[in-house]
């Protein structure tokens, strides 16, 4: 069976190289021309001996997961569908703004922690994703997107900022999210910042500390609510670590952190988790944590129970946050002609959470009744 070389990091390479009997620098060679140069061919590697070439053709295989679906948005926002195989397909989302082009990858097949208001939850979890299938949407996005270092923009890459905000939950995939992170961050590879890194995370808590001990990049939280009873309904990780857990993990974080500050991702529901009193709970939650707040309109998907905040009530909520010192700024929707923006990363899927399982058991009588309620949001 052939090894695929996008599973490794820098490490990792070298590891494997040493076991075929090649010294270190050849692995700093192939790996600079998969990922710095998105080469996917190893006779297109013209300074590596034929030799080496022909026992890497035999050997190993450069395998990102295949495009199903390329969609380009009215607003220019690219959403990519990668086949990770089983009858299972993962989304991937380019954003291009001004000053930056930010993108937005998955780490798992659906999500286990069935945030109430997430599309994507509502698929129930089917696997985590391999460190070449996290980093293969990079490089696949990079090819498709037309970077060419060899045509003199190697200053200049199309993907300035990656945010693990995709589909799943980064830090449940911890293991195969780490050597992805390594190479994100690899000059020898893709060169980016850690600060232009961000992984979001619903507050797991052990797994953070791990990552701010391993590989710390900018780190965003999924809050969503400002007491623990709410949050136990919209996030249910929260009762497995609580916001006072969650609070003092975050605190911990910044010892390490590229940034000065947390950023905590706040979904707008409208008459659940948005009126004043919410934002004054807020402000009194993180009063000992330096972070920026992320106000997120809702995007409505069938059958979700919720609706999105008025632009007067984000407005206001905002206006509080921002008169008691905190840096607040509303997310504009992006995509969402296209199923890409946030919360709406699910496809055309069954809804296989436990939430809806078990709802429909009640309503038949019998536990285990699948629902069968089509997510096309």
């Amino acid at each position: 069976m052939l090894v695929n070389l996008l599973d490794f990091d820098a490490e990792g390479l070298t590891a494997w190289f040493a076991q075929q009997g090649e010294k270190p620098f050849r692995a700093r060679q192939v790996q600079r021309w998969i990922h710095h140069f998105g080469a996917g061919d190893f006779n297109a590697m013209t300074d590596i001996a034929r030799s080496l070439r022909e026992k890497l053709i035999a050997t190993a295989t450069v395998s990102p997961p295949k495009t199903i679906s390329d969609k380009l948005s009215d607003d220019g926002t690219r959403k990519f569908l990668f086949d990770v195989g089983n009858g299972n397909a993962v989304e991937t989302v380019f954003i291009p703004e001004d000053d930056r082009g930010t993108l937005c990858v998955s780490s798992q097949a659906g999500c286990a922690l069935e945030c109430a208001f997430c599309s994507t939850g509502r698929q129930g979890f089917n696997r985590n994703l391999s460190t070449a299938e996290i980093i293969g949407q990079l490089w696949q996005a990079n090819r498709a997107l037309g970077y060419d270092p060899k045509a003199g923009n190697s200053g200049e890459r199309i993907i300035s900022n990656v945010v693990l905000m995709g589909m799943g939950e980064p830090l449940a995939n911890f293991d195969n999210l780490l050597p992805a992170l390594r190479l994100m961050l690899d000059d020898n590879a893709y060169g980016l910042s850690r600060r232009r890194v961000t992984v979001s995370t619903s507050g797991i808590v052990p797994a953070m500390d791990r990552l701010a001990e391993a590989c710390p990049v900018a780190l965003a939280v999924s809050l969503h609510a400002p007491t623990d009873g709410l949050r136990d309904k919209l996030v249910p990780i929260n009762r497995k670590y609580p916001l006072a857990e969650l609070m003092a993990a975050c605190q911990r974080y910044l010892l390490h952190a590229p940034r000065d500050f947390i950023t905590f991702e706040y979904v707008m529901l409208d008459g659940v988790n948005d009126s004043d009193a919410d934002a004054r709970a807020l402000l009194h939650l993180v009063r000992d944590v330096p972070c920026k707040f992320n106000l997120i309109p809702f995007n409505p998907f069938p059958a979700s129970g919720f609706h999105r905040s008025s632009a007067e009530r984000v407005r206001r909520f905002a206006s509080i946050l921002i008169d008691g010192g905190i840096v607040t700024t509303t997310r504009k929707t992006r995509g969402d002609d296209i199923d890409a923006a946030c919360g709406q990363l699910a496809g055309k899927v069954q809804d296989k959470s436990r939430r809806v399982l078990r709802a429909a058991g009640m309503a038949a009588g019998s536990p285990g009744t699948s629902a069968g309620v089509e997510l096309h949001p």
